[in-house]
């Protein structure tokens, strides 16, 4: 658990600014997706808080973290709808960004994992479990995003996904093994995780894919 007072206000701002920031960014991504697959306004919206609040909510379940900040706090709800609201209007302007799903969806992957492995540490898990947890926060947004889409969930088939969410969160909470500065590791793993899933799609990299067996 976190031991002092500053410490532990220090460690809820960070997670609540990095949640909110995931939010939008995994809601511009979700709403991106909903666009291209010429949903209506409200398809769009509700693509764009489900892709954005899922994992975080997931990680508050599993830590008894009740009721899910969320569901809780209404700038969870505004930060996606707003996002939403933006690409839905205007998208044709996102668009012009280099293939703005991905890079959005990466920088809100790496947001997520590092809130979702401070906030786990915070409510005194392992560094371990911490990691895992922080890794399921990165990827819930995008599985909900495409479950929503009936598409197979961009982790079980996509470049290295779940495993930048893993890096970036296993820094995090490496940092907090040795006792390293907050900031410090939150950024360092942040990074990690958003330049691996960068690399990964433009050069290519993934796992080993499961081959058919052969009669």
């Amino acid at each position: 658990m976190i031991q002092t007072d500053g410490t532990d206000e220090l460690l809820r701002t960070l997670v609540l600014v990095l949640d909110l920031c995931g939010t939008f960014a995994f809601a511009l991504s979700g709403a991106m997706a909903g666009v291209r697959r010429r949903l209506d306004l409200f398809g769009v919206l509700v693509l764009s808080f489900a892709a954005a609040t899922f994992g975080g909510i997931a990680r508050d379940l599993l830590i008894g973290a009740t009721p899910p900040a969320a569901l809780q706090d209404w700038r969870y709800l505004a930060v996606s709808l707003t996002a939403g609201a933006i690409v839905f209007f205007w998208s044709s302007l996102i668009e012009k960004v280099r293939n703005p799903v991905r890079m959005l969806d990466a920088m809100g992957l790496a947001l997520f994992a590092v809130a979702g492995t401070e906030k786990a540490l915070a409510f005194g898990l392992s560094p371990a479990m911490a990691a895992l947890l922080g890794m399921l926060t990165g990827i819930g947004g995008g599985v909900a995003r495409d479950v929503l889409l009936a598409e197979i969930p961009a982790v079980l088939r996509s470049d290295l996904y779940a495993v930048a969410a893993l890096l970036g969160a296993g820094i995090v909470a490496g940092g907090s093994l040795l006792n390293l500065p907050i900031l410090v590791t939150a950024l360092a793993g942040g990074l990690a995780c958003f330049s691996l899933r960068v690399a990964a799609i433009r050069r290519g990299w993934r796992l080993p894919v499961a081959a058919p067996g052969r009669s």
